[in-house]
């Protein structure tokens, strides 16, 4: 188009911004440099594919240099930014083909889900601030990981707004209803029927809006996907409201308000769930010390490097990965193993970021710092698997077939009787009982699983535990209860124990004092008590001194009067529930970080017969990858993180870090480890209702079509037969919880 005959008012060929005047294509030279850079790239593919117009470039001013950096083998370089601006499929397609078409850069890959961009590049050719300003001149904005931001709320409003007008709609609708039988002034009826009207009018032209984009994205992609056939019957049930208002009758928009306000409920819970491992990957890598000693002066930790020589005193945490070279002391190491008792470390041992001293004081030798640490790595884990694309749904891989049908039916009846038994046909064949047919039995499934104590958290995670076929547990806080319990002491020897511990806050004291408690032993009264960590508690009982501190491993003991065994043991529900998992076909696995023998003693207990031992939270999740899929992994610690995210579901205990109850796809929200087996069924019924609410959805369809097609179905007798395959649906969704039981 010339500029005389380009009209005074247009949109930016870019931004689609309203430009007044017809001097250019472009709002503003930012968006003309976009339009270059993506024609000059041969992408102009993009302009056709997107959803929606690409937003304004602007200008990127952050830290840059800051940004963790990863080294690859080869002298490359990667690195994993978030771009915010993404909204649809072609917006990633862009991205990703505009840096592949940059000087330097090797592999790109943006993930829609999540907004995360992974980049390597080569350094002599192009840096991360360059790659970033590639991204920014094409409108999107890049940002580091940990710059996060507010989630657009767009979705959620259209939730509340098609929920608000849905419930109304019904209520008028169930006064028109009962009209019908005991008959309602018309005056009255037309008011209900205008009122109707008004709330649907949002619902059906803003709520339903990404139902729209939804399928005009999938025609320009020629893919034919649920959003297509939902938008149709949406359209057409708005559509016959209106013509049925119009000439005083009564139309069916109380459907249209539910079916809408039930799916955009379904895609703000998956949305949320995408966005979990985001957050998680976060809180993990903030858990990171800031402050290390180097030399005697404290420094940020970012500013350590390989060789640097630290110190780590009573009660710090360990800032770096690396090797003790003066020192001895015992250190907390459940951010690596999982396991609650300190260890013992000496000149030579490894340490890690995160562990934390108990008693003594430590000299370390950096061996590495930043995303190079365990702490960083595992962060990483968890940031990947948000990565992961879905699995379509059964009523994904139905619909192109039901979409592609039900037009082409519509099509012939056209041709053959006209618009009314076109209209019937659309009406009849409404996909609303299709694209319910999913969401109600994965409400009901969620529902069931919930009222037995697992909270799962998406219907993604749903349809996944579904699928799985193996159960494996972590050791510490999973199967076990994470602290020691006493499970031989005499009586003479708890009392005067139970006294000196009497108000001490170590687990060993707890279990000390329970045990007590459990035989119904008073606990006498101690004084001039002492603890000292690491080493014991000491104290007067009875007017005698007396001393606890450890023993032989596994014990503690009171000099000349005896010891006292505690181990960690198994849950008191942890026999039945392997028991069951078994007898329901799963394969069961213990996986921990504890010694062999440790971990053979309760898997023994608890029944299980295989038994992975020593895995560090890498080996972990490497473990869980390599059996192919279809795995359940249960944990509760910060180390069970990259475990969780590598398998088909990850299941926290409710008491756990806090990380692994982030990154989890459900929670066990009750004490024991029964609400597993009542997920794995629920999930397993929830299925089945699916498969049958489809079953039953096509083929009611297929008969009401063939009759409407024949013209022995009316617009008028469609809309009466119209709920009916909704009804099926709710019927089917509602044996759920009866196939849990």
């Amino acid at each position: 188009m010339t500029a005389d005959a380009r009209p005074l008012e247009h949109a930016c060929a870019h931004c689609g911004v309203v430009i007044e005047g017809g001097g250019s294509d472009w709002c503003c030279s930012g968006c003309e440099m976009a339009s270059a850079i993506i024609r000059g790239a041969g992408l102009e593919q993009y302009y056709a594919r997107r959803e929606s117009p690409g937003p304004r470039p602007s200008p990127v001013a952050l830290a840059w240099d800051s940004v963790a950096v990863e080294q690859a083998e080869d002298g490359g370089s990667r690195a994993a930014l978030q771009v915010d601006g993404l909204t649809c499929a072609a917006c990633v397609w862009v991205t990703e083909r505009v840096l592949l078409a940059t000087p330097g850069v090797r592999e790109a890959m943006v993930s829609h889900a999540t907004g995360r961009c992974r980049v390597s590049w080569d350094p002599a050719t192009v840096d991360l601030r360059t790659i970033a300003d590639r991204i920014a001149a094409i409108g999107y904005r890049p940002r580091p990981l940990n710059a996060e931001v507010a989630p657009d709320r767009t979705l959620l409003v259209r939730l509340g707004v098609a929920a608000f007008a849905a419930m109304n709609v019904m209520l008028l609708s169930a006064s028109i209803y009962a009209g019908w039988l005991d008959g309602m002034d018309p005056a009255h009826a037309a008011m209900f029927r205008w009122a109707t009207l008004a709330l649907a009018t949002p619902v059906a032209l803003w709520c339903a809006e990404p139902l729209y984009v939804g399928a005009i994205a999938g025609l320009r992609a020629g893919v034919l996907h649920m959003d297509l056939p939902v938008s149709i019957g949406v359209g057409s049930m708005y559509a016959h409201g209106v013509y049925a208002t119009l000439r005083g009758e009564d139309g069916w928009l109380d459907s249209l308000t539910m079916l809408v306000a039930l799916l955009l409920a379904g895609r703000v819970l998956e949305q949320r769930g995408r966005r979990r491992a985001v957050e998680a990957a976060t809180a993990l890598a903030n858990s990171a010390p800031r402050l290390a000693r180097r030399g005697g002066v404290e420094i940020p930790a970012s500013e350590l490097q390989a060789g640097d020589r630290i110190d780590v005193g009573l009660g710090e945490e360990v800032p770096a990965d690396g090797v003790v070279v003066a020192g001895a002391a015992r250190v907390r190491m459940s951010i690596l193993t999982g396991e609650a008792e300190p260890v013992a470390v000496a000149v030579g041992e490894r340490v890690v970021a995160g562990a934390v001293v108990e008693d003594g004081a430590l000299a370390i030798c950096v061996q590495a710092v930043g995303g190079q640490t365990l702490l960083a790595r595992m962060a990483d884990e968890l940031a990947q698997a948000a990565d992961r694309p879905a699995p379509p749904t059964l009523t994904d891989r139905i619909a192109p077939w039901f979409t592609g049908a039900t037009l082409a039916l519509a099509g012939l009846a056209l041709a053959l009787g006209g618009p009314e038994r076109a209209m019937a046909v659309l009406v009849v064949a409404c996909p609303c009982a299709l694209a319910l047919a999913s969401p109600l039995a994965t409400a009901a499934g969620l529902g069931a699983a919930a009222r037995r104590g697992l909270l799962v958290r998406t219907g993604e995670a749903l349809r996944a535990l579904a699928e799985v076929r193996t159960v494996a547990f972590d050791k510490t806080g999973t199967i076990t209860h994470g602290e020691p319990a006493v499970v031989a002491a005499d009586d003479a020897v708890l009392r005067v124990a139970a006294g000196l511990e009497r108000s001490s806050g170590h687990p060993v004291a707890r279990a000390i004092r329970n045990e007590a408690i459990r035989r119904g032993i008073a606990l006498p009264e101690a004084h001039e008590v002492r603890e000292v960590a690491g080493v014991g508690i000491s104290g007067t009982v009875d007017g005698r001194r007396w001393t606890l501190g450890a023993g032989r491993p596994g014990q503690v003991e009171i000099p000349g009067l005896g010891a006292i065994t505690l181990q960690d043991v198994p849950r008191h529900d942890a026999a039945r529930t392997v028991s069951q998992l078994r007898a329901l076909g799963y394969r069961v696995v213990l996986v921990s970080g504890d010694h062999l023998d440790v971990a053979r003693r309760i898997a023994d207990a608890a029944g299980i017969e295989e038994v992975v031992a020593g895995a560090s939270p890498e080996q972990k999740a490497a473990w869980v990858r390599a059996q192919g899929g279809e795995v359940l992994f249960v944990g509760d610690g910060v180390n069970d993180g990259p475990a969780l995210a590598a398998s088909s579901v990850g299941v926290a205990m409710g008491q756990g870090a806090a990380s692994s109850v982030l990154v989890a796809d459900a929670i066990v929200a009750q004490d024991g480890l029964g609400p597993v087996v009542a997920g794995l069924r629920a999930a397993v019924a929830s299925k089945r209702a699916v498969r049958g609410n489809a079953t039953r959805s096509l083929v009611y369809n297929a008969g009401a079509v063939a009759a409407a097609l024949l013209g022995l179905v009316n617009p008028l007798v469609a809309a009466v037969l119209m709920p009916l395959s909704s009804s099926l649906v709710v019927w089917g969704a509602s044996r759920v919880e009866r196939w849990t039981r």
